[in-house]
């Protein structure tokens, strides 16, 4: 543990670039089985002012065939996994959309919380209630994907953005059976069930095969809602932060931007071509 900071956590600023620690992954990597787990928006595309710009660039998109012909990729997205696969445009990858509560994948792999399914009523009610109160505040946006309600206030002005927070914690009063959490510019209301990202890579590993300790799964995010998932696997995995974020991380490496991200993932494709030869 570092002086000050809770167990397994650290800055953003302490973290060793995992492009400058190549060597120290791949010790890691050999003769193990990799998985590959990322976020979309900020780590394979940059974040942007509407979420429908975060289009995925043609040589992203590239590495990513690449690479999910040498292992599993599964993307793990905020966004409804309708949203997200379409985006991403490949087929054979896992896609797990509104923080893991909504899987699909290869070989009939698909999954459905039940526990998200019972809160949609809840949902939908407050849906209704947020778009009254939150869309007339100038530049706010209500997105309602399937399991969760994304309250907007990139665009908000910074006079305006309590406004935004007072609406949304006034529905969030009206119904026990939700949870606020947070995220880059951004209020969500999701069902109020022990589950997130972290659960989500938890599950996939073991509905994939992926748990023995012949598997080094790699989780690559870049925001507080990302923390889950680096904190379930530990020192079992590796866990990439996108970003230089000031809340404290439990992520194993850094990288600074997306065009980082895209470099990472093509020397993790030379690396296991050049072993399979």
């Amino acid at each position: 543990m570092i002086e000050g900071h809770p167990e397994g956590t650290r800055r953003a600023s302490e973290l060793s670039s995992a492009l400058e620690s190549r060597e120290e992954i791949a010790l890691r990597l050999a003769a193990k089985r990799p998985a590959m787990f990322l976020d979309y928006d900020g780590t394979l595309t940059p974040i942007v002012s509407q979420p429908e710009w975060a289009i995925l660039a043609e040589s992203m998109r590239d590495v990513l065939r690449e690479l999910a012909q040498l292992c599993i990729v599964a993307i793990v997205s905020g966004r409804d996994r309708a949203d997200v696969e379409p985006l991403v445009g490949l087929d054979g990858l896992v896609y797990a959309g509104s923080h893991g509560f909504d899987i699909k994948g290869p070989d009939g792999l698909s999954m459905e919380h039940r526990g998200g399914r019972e809160c949609l009523p809840d949902l939908d009610s407050a849906e209704r209630e947020l778009r009254l109160r939150i869309e007339p505040i100038p530049g706010a946006r209500v997105e309602r994907k399937r399991f969760a309600i994304a309250n907007h206030y990139r665009n908000v002005a910074d006079a305006d953005v309590p406004k935004v927070e007072a609406a949304v914690r006034e529905v969030l009063g009206r119904h026990d059976r939700l949870r606020l959490s947070g995220g880059k510019r951004v209020f969500e209301l999701c069902p109020d069930i022990d589950w997130d990202k972290g659960r989500a890579v938890l599950w996939l590993l073991e509905a994939l095969g992926l748990e023995g300790d012949d598997v080094l799964p790699f989780y690559l995010g870049d925001d507080v809602t990302d923390e889950d998932a680096f904190r379930v696997l530990g020192g079992r995995g590796i866990g990439v932060l996108v970003g230089t974020p000031s809340y404290l991380t439990h992520a194993s490496y850094g990288l600074h931007d997306t065009s980082e991200v895209e470099k990472l993932l093509a020397e993790l494709v030379n690396l296991l071509r050049g072993r399979s030869r």
